[in-house]
């Protein structure tokens, strides 16, 4: 188990982080999510050992995670973490990367192991490509499958998915985390994409003000925002009656007591998105075709339970 306690830190005044404090079960992924500047990124720093805590302590089982004023070698055979430079080795092909830490000694077991990686991260065309001509999707998709190699205890990953493009995302995701599940490894994940949350992790830790602001399952937060950072990270939202709803969770009626006016319509695909005002707030509902500006229209707000 991964147990971070009370742990703050901060660039010579500056405060990042103040008293944060979560536990992660090994084979558990922890999803954490904050605006930009909230210290998502330097919390992974912190937890991989890459500098030192101000106060407080981090700790993966019995072992103490030290910083480099203790630790002279940055990092743990047990923990692997994927930075969003990836630090891999530009003059090699894509296998020599992801084969790089494991053992030569039983080169047929090393090649059959290169081969499942590549097919993790849907690169097996390219596994004598040097990595200097890969994009750089494909360079995270490298220093993704190199991390996973040796099957670390735990991995942080920051923002894994940024580089990679939608027409590889989906079922990327659902490959990797499959395999950390199936190998029982622990994951911290730093993400601005809800994508990256809703159907793969086991928590979600919010982070705002220096602070956790909430944390819970993706279900829990997901039906219960509690506070507008959350509800807009989950998607488009309305604040009605003092509630937070969902732009699917608002529909047309032919009359009720909230009436508002459309302002915009925005294309989604299989539905729009309508933007309309009602005393001098906005709401967002979803509908099957476009609605012209000006209309007035009722509405009527459904549960998410």
């Amino acid at each position: 188990m991964l147990s971070v306690t009370k742990v703050s830190f901060g660039y010579k005044e500056k405060l990042v982080l103040n008293s944060i404090s979560f536990l992660v079960k090994k084979g558990n992924c922890l999803s954490i999510v904050g605006g930009s500047g909230s210290g998502k990124s330097t919390l992974l720093k912190l937890i991989f050992g890459e500098m030192d805590v101000s106060s407080g302590s981090i700790a993966w089982g019995q072992e103490s995670i030290l910083g480099p004023k203790k630790k002279l070698v940055v990092g743990h055979d047990f923990m692997k973490y994927v930075a969003q430079e990836f630090d891999l080795m530009p003059y090699i092909s894509v296998a020599e990367n992801i084969g790089a830490h494991l053992s030569n000694f039983f080169p047929e077991k090393k090649k059959t192991r290169i081969d499942e990686l590549l097919k993790t991260v849907e690169l097996e065309n390219f596994s004598n490509t040097k990595v200097q001509f890969l994009s750089g999707g494909q360079k995270q998709r490298v220093a993704l499958a190199r991390a996973i190699a040796r099957k670390p205890e735990i991995i942080l990953l920051d923002e894994p998915f940024s580089h990679i493009d939608n027409f590889k995302k989906q079922s990327l995701r659902r490959k990797f985390f499959g395999f950390l599940k199936s190998n029982n490894i622990a994951c911290l994940m730093a993400t601005h994409d809800k994508d990256d949350v809703l159907p793969y992790a086991d928590n979600i830790l919010v982070l705002e003000n220096q602070r956790v602001l909430i944390e819970g399952s993706p279900a829990e937060l997901y039906n219960n925002p509690k506070y507008p950072l959350v509800a807009a990270f989950f998607g488009d939202y309305s604040v009605i009656n003092n509630a937070f709803c969902y732009a699917h969770q608002v529909y047309l009626v032919e009359k009720s007591n909230l009436k508002a006016v459309t302002k915009q319509a925005f294309y989604r695909g299989s539905f729009f998105l309508i933007e309309a005002e009602h005393m001098g707030s906005l709401i967002y509902f979803n509908h099957e075709s476009k609605i012209p500006e000006n209309t007035s229209v009722y509405l009527k707000v459904k549960s998410l339970l």
